[in-house]
């Protein structure tokens, strides 16, 4: 694994050069002409650090900024300063998932989704934790879940398109129209919760892509198919040791930016513009 400084090095470049080509993205500051001295990419580069340190909360990843790079940030705020930037820029985050991205060569997609539970199934019966801002008890392969559930839109090739944060109790199907619309149209792959007549007639039409579950194939195909599903396992598997289903959140912003984060941490890797 490369250095810790080279790894700090190669975020602030990303996201630097990316805000410097796009300078209207600081436009929520009460003042366009406000320059503040730590800078907005300083406060996203500390963020993205978590996935380096392999840390479970951004706390953490602060203090071990704060002290193992001092110098690189002599105007550091305290951790309520700085945590209130980053929740501020939390819409330039889903701007630069979509950055970290590679040309994609082929049009071929995978849909799926995973709880982000809130809490350990002891604690079901007296939970109470973000249920005014959504959260509910879902289920799937492994049983009941009370939280919230990502889904997600994965290039075949790896590298996340789109995500979306809905109650737990929300049909995989709700979102498949959402996710196909930040595709390049093409052939989505899916398991048998997408599978529906309107969904598939919705896809085909607004989206310009082709739905396929196992259901729709036989034989040879069901096993290719599902060969090729394994690639969203894989990438899920890599977010869950970024700790995306370790919930330290109070609030849903916070939970949403911590969440879209961790999905940036793994763009940039699998991009490769993070130094392995």
């Amino acid at each position: 694994m490369a250095p810790l400084e080279e790894q700090l090095i190669a975020i602030y470049i990303f996201v630097d050069d990316f805000l410097q080509a796009h300078p209207h993205q600081a436009h929520w500051r009460r003042s366009p002409n406000s320059t503040p001295r730590f800078s907005d990419a300083e406060v996203l580069t500390i963020a993205l650090m978590q996935g380096v340190f392999g840390v479970a909360t951004l706390k953490q990843t602060y203090r071990l900024v704060r002290r193992t790079f001092a110098p690189a940030f002599p105007h550091l705020p305290s951790y309520a300063q700085w945590l209130a930037r980053l929740h501020a820029l939390s819409p330039l985050v889903g701007r630069l998932i979509q950055a970290a991205q590679r040309p994609q060569q082929t049009q071929l997609y995978l849909m799926d989704s995973k709880p982000i539970p809130l809490c350990k199934p002891s604690r079901h019966g007296r939970v109470r934790l973000l249920r005014e801002e959504g959260s509910a008890f879902g289920k799937n392969s492994t049983g009941w879940f009370f939280g919230f559930k990502l889904h997600a839109l994965v290039h075949e090739s790896g590298a996340v398109l789109c995500a979306l944060l809905s109650a737990g109790d929300w049909n995989d199907r709700a979102c498949g129209l959402a996710l196909g619309w930040a595709s390049n149209g093409g052939i989505v792959l899916a398991d048998l919760g997408y599978r529906s007549a309107p969904l598939r007639q919705d896809l085909a039409e607004e989206a310009d892509l082709l739905l396929l579950t196992p259901a729709d194939a036989t034989g040879a195909q069901r096993r290719l198919l599902s060969s090729v599903r394994q690639r969203i396992e894989t990438t899920f598997s890599q977010l869950w040791s970024r700790f995306i289903d370790r919930v330290f959140s109070r609030s849903f912003e916070g939970l949403w930016s911590t969440i879209k984060l961790k999905l940036l941490h793994y763009n940039l890797c699998h991009a490769g513009l993070i130094p392995a």
